[in-house]
């Protein structure tokens, strides 16, 4: 790879000041035995131990409050039983309750346990303090694991694509409920060692009191988690051996879909697809893990949840969600988001080599990609084209919670490239201040061949994180030709931008009232381009009070903003733009059955899809936002998504246009492996004459029956229908696509797809 101009070639050099006042049970921390069998729950009948075999494990008690009030003992009892064999780590739960009937426990789908109670533990194998994994479940033994990383990048603090193969079961009782886990040592990542030195986390929340307690204690006014962890030895000896994995998969789909750009004009096309292919995960001294795909499985049976994305000037972002991606995903992350694996759209095959040596960490991955060179006429040189990626990643942790790193990328298409090259490093100062740095430099060439650009950016942010005092600093500065084509790039890290947004937060707990705390926040964030002009600034109080179960919020924005010619088509000069808005928001949890948010935005905006010709313009703004998660009995959910926004002229009122998306989803649990999911969602675009938008309707429906044994092991049946408001005609001799009133089904598939951990 050649050199990048511009990439900083420097020794950062930090002196850190690590405070050492860590809590004393943390320093204690706790050792764990080694039982001679897996225990059960009966083994804890009467929510107490009452076997030889549960008396021989550790225990734990005495958790305390983070939230509501941070330092106070837990509100409802609970005892933690830990040990360890050759094959499993242990947890046994006893979550005493005083009103064990007001206990919030439904029958679910796996991860579907938000507004239930749980308990859960959280396991940091390499004493590192930078990242973790995390087990929780339901009072019935639902699961939600995921990995934790500390900081700001984008896969920052719990990342849910992480899918762990565990054990879990639970049992309401008279006295609450009790929950037993079992976490193979095969599904965790640690290092070679005789004796192992981990850290811990035992977790329980409360939903109706609002409540988060644990063990050792959590508090608000330290920055981090994992540095609040407790030492957790005793495990000694142990070692999965040989593990390795294999998931075949089969993806069979019918789909009948209509072709927009089909030679002579748009038709209806049926196609039959079928596809076999192969993950494979080999773990090499139990911290090594290579992944292997053939013909990767990246179809994707869970739908993104809705966006607004009508009238939005930047590119809207959705999570991945794809297997391949997941093992130590956070090893990619930085504060620059260089890799965004959702731009790999369609791979033939690919290989991924992560691992940590002490402190050491890498990660690389070596793939392909289809999708540029898919659906191209005939006569285009990309036509047929694969981009070729690779990756290489490396981080060494230093100090207490500090690390630096390095990542380069290079994609390659037809004649041209685009190379990224970063260092990065994250300092804990002390128990409040962080910072992060990362410089990033790029080096590019056009698809077709031709001249190559470089460019580079500074990424720099300061943190405070307190009970009362929290503030965040951070400076980005990004030249013209920066590009970086496998990343991901906001508004404040686009090319030709550098600015600053400062947010200061104060928050107060107030003992004599019924507020658990009120909070005030304050953000201000510009934008210069390269050449100084200021393009963007905005200002944002915000004010905030939380209840036991009810949370009440105020914000006022407002907003500078100016389009320069490159901005926007048909800009002569700079034109400045000023509105304001402000918005309310109410969310409740009181009930188990029903959970609600609202929200309503009124004010001014900018119109950025004026009628052709026109340049944008401030017009007025209603927004509406609407979730309601109703629980009817304890295995059916049904999660409901309103978004309304309006936007009319400042000049007679007449509509510019609105946007409307309904969805509703609706879930039935026939037992914890099966289940029945039915979406429907409906979206519609009514426009004005100051708008270049079309009227738009948009209906789709969704059945998807699941059995699912654990993540990679699971079989689906789905259909999915589609209706918009279109027509086909007949135009001289040609056919076109004419927009109409009424609803035309344009496409549908009946798809099956089967997957199989194999593991040994």
């Amino acid at each position: 790879m050649r050199m990048l101009k511009y990439l900083p070639c420097a020794v950062i050099a930090v002196v850190l000041t690590l405070s050492s006042n860590y809590l004393a049970a943390a320093d204690a921390g706790i050792s764990i035995p080694r039982i001679g069998a897996e225990p059960t729950l009966a083994d804890f009948a009467g929510m107490a131990p009452s076997s030889a075999l549960a008396r021989s494990m550790s225990k734990v008690d005495g958790l305390i409050q983070r939230e509501p009030n941070d330092g106070e003992p837990e509100s409802q009892h609970t005892e933690v039983y830990l040990g360890y064999d050759q094959e499993n780590l242990y947890a046994v739960f006893l979550a005493f309750d005083t009103q064990p009937n007001l206990i919030r426990a439904n029958l679910s789908s796996r991860e579907r346990i938000d507004g239930d109670d749980r308990v859960g533990l959280t396991i940091d194998t390499f004493n590192d303090q930078r990242t973790a994994v995390s087990f929780h479940s339901s009072p019935l033994g639902i699961q939600w694991d995921a990995r934790w990383t500390e900081g700001n990048s984008f896969r920052g603090g719990f990342d849910t694509t992480f899918e762990a193969v565990w054990d879990s079961e639970g049992e309401l009782t008279e006295q609450g409920y009790m929950v037993r886990m079992a976490v193979p040592l095969r599904s965790l990542r640690f290092p070679d060692t005789g004796e192992q030195l981990w850290r811990i986390q035992l977790g329980r929340n409360i939903p109706r009191l609002s409540e988060f307690s644990y063990w050792p204690a959590y508090a608000t006014n330290i920055e981090g988690r994992l540095n609040q962890t407790a030492l957790l030895t005793g495990i000694a000896d142990v070692s999965p051996g040989n593990n390795s994995q294999f998931i075949p998969f089969l993806f069979a789909r019918d789909v009948d879909a209509l072709e927009k750009n089909a030679v002579g004009g748009p038709r209806f096309d049926t196609t039959t697809e079928q596809d076999l292919g192969l993950d494979a995960k080999f773990v090499f001294n139990d911290a090594m893990v290579l992944d292997l795909t053939l013909n990767p499985d990246f179809s994707q049976v869970e739908s993104d949840q809705p966006q607004v994305t009508v009238n939005e000037r930047f590119e809207v972002e959705f999570p991945e969600r794809r297997p391949f991606f997941v093992e130590n995903a956070d090893f990619f992350a930085t504060a620059s988001t260089l890799v965004f694996t959702r731009r790999i759209v369609d791979p033939e095959g690919g290989v991924r080599f992560t691992g940590r040596a002490g402190n050491y960490g890498f990660g690389s991955i070596l793939i392909n990609d289809e999708a540029p060179g898919l659906n191209r006429k005939a006569g285009d040189p990309l036509r047929g084209e694969k981009a070729n990626i690779g990756i290489l990643r490396g981080f060494r942790d230093i100090s207490e919670q500090s690390r630096v790193g390095f990542l380069i990328s290079d994609r390659e298409l037809g004649d041209g490239y685009n190379r990224v090259g970063s260092v990065d490093g994250r300092f804990k100062l002390n128990d409040n201040w962080i910072t992060e740095m990362q410089f990033v430099g790029t080096d590019s060439e056009p698809r077709s061949g031709g001249k190559s650009t470089t460019g580079y950016q500074r990424n720099i942010q300061v943190n405070r994180v307190g009970r009362t005092l929290n503030t965040h600093s951070h400076f980005i500065d990004t030249t013209t030709d920066f590009r970086t084509e496998l990343g991901f790039q906001r508004r404040d890290s686009r090319p030709d931008t550098t600015g600053i947004h400062n947010r200061v937060g104060l928050t107060f707990y107030p003992e004599a009232f019924d507020i658990n705390s009120w909070s005030t926040t304050v953000m201000d964030f510009y934008l210069n381009d390269t050449q100084g002009t200021r393009i963007y600034h905005s200002l944002a109080p915000q004010f905030d009070l939380n209840f036991a179960t009810t949370r009440l919020g105020f914000q006022y924005s407002d907003y500078t903003e100016i389009l320069r010619p490159q901005d926007f088509p048909g800009a002569i000069s700079n034109t400045r733009y000023d509105y304001d808005n402000w918005q309310l928001s109410f969310n409740n949890n009181t009930l188990e059955s029903l959970v609600f948010g609202a929200s309503y935005l009124s004010g001014k905006t900018l119109n950025l899809v004026p009628a052709i010709g026109s340049l944008p313009t401030v017009e007025d703004t209603n927004r509406v936002t609407f979730d309601l998660t109703w629980r009817p009995f304890d295995r059916l959910r049904v999660a409901n998504t309103y978004f309304y926004t309006e936007v009319e002229t400042r000049r007679g009122g007449s509509k510019v246009f609105s946007n409307e998306i309904l969805r509703s989803n609706w879930n039935y649990q026939f037992t914890r492996e099966l289940s029945l999911r039915f979406i429907a969602q409906y979206e519609e675009t009514e426009v004005g004459p100051l708008t270049r938008l079309e009227n738009e309707e948009n209906l789709n429906f969704d059945v998807l029956l699941r059995y699912v044994i654990n993540p990679w092991s699971a079989f689906y049946v789905g259909y999915n229908s589609n209706q918009s408001n279109f027509d086909i005609v007949e135009m001289e001799g040609e056919r076109e696509l004419v927009v109409t009133d009424d609803l035309r089904q344009d496409g549908d598939q009946f798809f099956v797809k089967f997957s199989y951990l194999f593991q040994r």
